[in-house]
């Protein structure tokens, strides 16, 4: 394993279709935490480090992962999981970067504090997580961080082979958090798209190993709408059961073609969490994605979307949504992070008080 540090790097937050989000501190409300813990993460140079795991983990077609690690000053961590697309054919997969983010770079985000914006912002006091320690765990396997599978897809010269490891990144990771942030006072799990859908499924993960933590999830811009063509004959390429949280009682795979099953098993099981969703109404990366596995319309990909939300809200008490205008795709990352509303609510309030108040009630745009 290497480590380095990307602290003096000026680096560009990519523009391209999935970007995640950041660290910050402890808001009015949480005055007092208790310090940052005498860990492995504190002996890391200031600003962003680049840990290096080699052993099982990969990119999609052999470039290695690394991830990225950014100390904080108060005992409480944000784990990231990344988005960039996904790929389930042989036209999908073949095509690459149109698809899916296919290498880890060493940019992963702005790490200069001029350019920083939405969560990165360590410096603006609105940033709920700007003193807390941050985990960034890269995407570059295509499967939405569940797979384990070396999948060839076409035939003779035109065959592809992707390398579907998400599942050992996100381990490999993971394993380094629990050895080196041992005892966190609290926990954001988070990502953008497939990373919002890695973010759901290792929350669980994530909370049966901190037992004592209180353990947040924001799934940012992937409400999981799929056709049942794509969860009987494409996700099984992936080969996701390894992170099925299967110790769940009565947890069943098959009802994963509906995403909001998820939330409602590990919602159901683990009632101290907090599990939530964001999502623009007519969020255009996620309808491109919808068509692709031959799905219907933006209006179909918006009625699922609020029907999927619906359905949480009525079985899942400890699940809130907030639903925003327009068709932006992820919004941690963004400067809107501090000026978008619904319903006259400020998302970076509301998700303050998520994390670190009485958990508010969903929030809607008027007319969506």
């Amino acid at each position: 394993m290497r480590i380095k540090t990307l602290s003096s790097l000026h680096v560009q937050l990519p523009l391209c279709l999935f970007v995640l989000l950041g660290c910050g501190g402890p808001s009015a409300k949480d005055e007092h935490p208790s310090g940052a813990p005498k860990a492995g993460i504190l002996s890391l140079s200031p600003g962003w480090n680049t840990i290096e795991p080699g052993g099982e983990t990969t990119c999609s077609r052999g470039a290695p992962f690394k991830y990225f690690v950014r100390p904080g000053t108060v005992n409480r961590l944000v784990i990231e999981l990344r988005g960039g697309g996904a790929c389930w054919s042989a036209f999908t997969c073949s095509v690459g970067g149109d698809f899916f983010q296919e290498t880890v770079t060493d940019d992963p985000m702005v790490v200069n504090q001029q350019g920083a914006t939405g969560i990165y912002d360590h410096d603006n006091p609105d940033n709920p997580f700007r003193d807390w320690h941050h985990v960034y765990i890269p995407y570059c396997t295509a499967d939405i961080h569940w797979g384990d599978n070396v999948a060839e897809y076409g035939e003779g010269s035109q065959a592809v082979t992707i390398r579907h490891k998400g599942a050992a990144n996100v381990r490999a990771a993971l394993a380094w958090v629990y050895e080196n942030v041992p005892a966190p006072e609290k926990i954001f799990v988070t990502g953008c798209s497939a990373g919002a859908y890695g973010s759901i499924m290792w929350s669980a993960h994530v909370r049966e190993h901190y037992k004592d933590a209180p353990v947040i999830q924001f799934g940012d811009s992937g409400a999981g709408v799929i056709t049942e063509s794509f969860f009987t004959d494409s996700l099984p390429s992936w080969k996701p059961e390894g992170v099925y949280p299967t110790w769940i009682p009565g947890f069943e795979p098959s009802r994963l073609a509906k995403l909001s099953a998820l939330y409602e098993m590990i919602g159901a099981h683990y009632k101290d969490m907090r599990l939530s969703q964001y999502n623009t109404v007519l969020d255009d990366d996620q309808i491109f994605f919808f068509k692709a596995m031959g799905g219907g319309d933006a209006q179909a990909w918006s009625d699922g979307m609020k029907a999927s939300i619906a359905g949480i809200e009525a079985s899942t008490a400890n699940f809130r949504s907030f639903l925003a205008p327009g068709s932006d795709h992820c919004i941690l990352w963004r400067p809107e992070f501090y000026t978008v509303e619904s319903g006259g609510t400020r998302l970076v309030q509301w998700l303050d008080d998520l994390v670190n108040g009485e958990a508010p009630p969903s929030v809607a745009c008027d007319g969506c």
